[in-house]
């Protein structure tokens, strides 16, 4: 249940980070919408995908699309009031991003699978609905930059994974991982913390 409640608030929240992407790019409402709902159902579709699970969640639950419509549109409204977008574009995507990863842990957790590909589908549930959102407004996603992202949504997984073999009871191993990734998330555009870059340069050049 409290997953549920989670993943509700997470879909929103990213509905809501999408919309303000896409209004930075001065896009129409439907435009708006388009983004919101590629961006908060984009991750897990894909999961669902390259697992064989059918039906997709937001066709199974229509209610999805609704809550995700209706957060776009909310936002839409009250963006004039918001005088630090950036801010709260950052802060909502990292809510995001810690809530899918644990959902999409969770869900491939269900299926009996590898504990790697439980990892991976955690990974491909918060970052690449991102990713979406990102190519279709025409920017460098953040999973392909060198802020902590994938790595913040990998510690995530590892710890809602970790934390029944350590005796540790489910939603506080839940709540333990999605604190833990939201905070090192947080921390990481504060003091900008990055991963090592790779940098070639052809001396034919």
């Amino acid at each position: 249940m409290l997953l549920h409640i989670l993943f509700l608030i997470g879909i929103a929240v990213e509905a809501m980070s999408a919309a303000l992407v896409a209004g930075r790019r001065q896009m129409d409402w439907l435009g708006v919408c388009v983004i919101a709902v590629v961006t908060a159902l984009g991750g897990g579709t894909l999961r669902d995908v390259l697992l064989g699970r059918h039906p997709l969640s937001w066709i199974e639950h229509p209610s999805y699309l609704v809550i995700v419509l209706v957060s776009a549109l909310v936002t839409i409204l009250v963006a004039p009031m918001m005088k630090r977008l950036r801010t709260s574009f950052l802060v909502l995507d990292g809510l995001g991003l810690v809530v899918f990863t644990v959902v999409g842990c969770d869900i491939a957790k269900g299926l009996h699978l590898h504990w790697l590909i439980i990892l991976v589908s955690g990974m491909i549930t918060g970052t690449f609905g991102g990713v979406l959102r990102d190519v279709l407004c025409t920017q460098v996603p953040l999973l392909f930059r060198k802020e902590l992202y994938a790595s913040v949504s990998l510690l995530a997984g590892a710890i809602y994974m970790t934390a029944p073999h350590v005796g540790i009871d489910h939603d506080v191993g839940l709540v333990a991982a999605m604190a833990t990734g939201f905070t090192v998330r947080m921390l990481a555009i504060r003091y900008h913390w990055e991963m090592p870059k790779f940098v070639y340069k052809d001396d034919w050049d």
